[in-house]
């Protein structure tokens, strides 16, 4: 289950196909997704020539297939993310979000308001298109705060989420990383990519077959 947060609260709660269709969601994408559509009718229509040799590739690849693959964990949001969360407040200057970031060696955090609560994120891009940085040093902040530059809403899942419908929402709406909410829309943790990756190299391995 995936969950949006705004500056007023929650704004949407449910599946992956759901969220999808959110206007505010679906309004935030730069380009368009891949069409299935388009890829049957090549499929469709690769001719009664390749017909035969493609249905022998298939007989060949299914007899080199064990007849029991081992299916891995199923792994889920609350077994893979970051439990401790570098966040950074609403209300903070762009100058002191920048040297959390720096300090911390990250490229994107979290933003809290003054109840703890989720609504925002806010990273490298937000905060470079309103600083200026000379050596590192920061040298004009245009007394800006962080909830003026954030990305809001935020897209969220919670700890029961399979992690390849939270991988699909990073692809589809191209997410860095996905907080992690619990009930009560607290944050929870973090997933990001390098989380995922190394859930799928880990052993036991992630099944890719379901």
């Amino acid at each position: 289950m995936f969950s949006v947060y705004g500056v007023t609260g929650r704004v949407f709660s449910g599946t992956l196909e759901e969220m999808n269709r959110v206007r505010e969601v679906v309004r935030a994408r730069s380009s368009r997704a891949i069409d299935s559509n388009d890829f049957s009718w090549q499929v469709d229509n690769l001719g009664a020539a390749n017909s035969g040799t493609n249905e022998k590739a298939v007989r060949a690849y299914r007899a080199m297939l064990p007849r029991e693959i081992e299916r891995g964990p199923l792994y889920h949001a609350g077994q893979i993310m970051q439990r401790k969360v570098i966040c950074i407040e609403v209300t903070a200057d762009l100058g002191m979000a920048w040297q959390t970031l720096q300090s911390n060696g990250i490229h994107q955090a979290p933003v809290l308001d003054e109840a703890a609560q989720l609504v925002g994120m806010v990273g490298e891009r937000e905060l470079l298109t309103t600083i200026n940085v000379d050596t590192g040093q920061i040298m004009e902040a245009l007394g800006r705060r962080v909830g003026d530059v954030m990305t809001t809403p935020v897209i969220t899942a919670q700890p029961v989420t399979d992690i390849r419908r939270i991988a699909a929402a990073m692809l589809t709406h191209r997410l860095d990383g996905v907080p992690v909410t619990g009930d009560q829309g607290r944050l929870v943790g973090y997933v990001s990519r390098s989380d995922i990756l190394r859930a799928v190299v880990a052993d036991p391995p992630l099944s890719l077959w379901r």
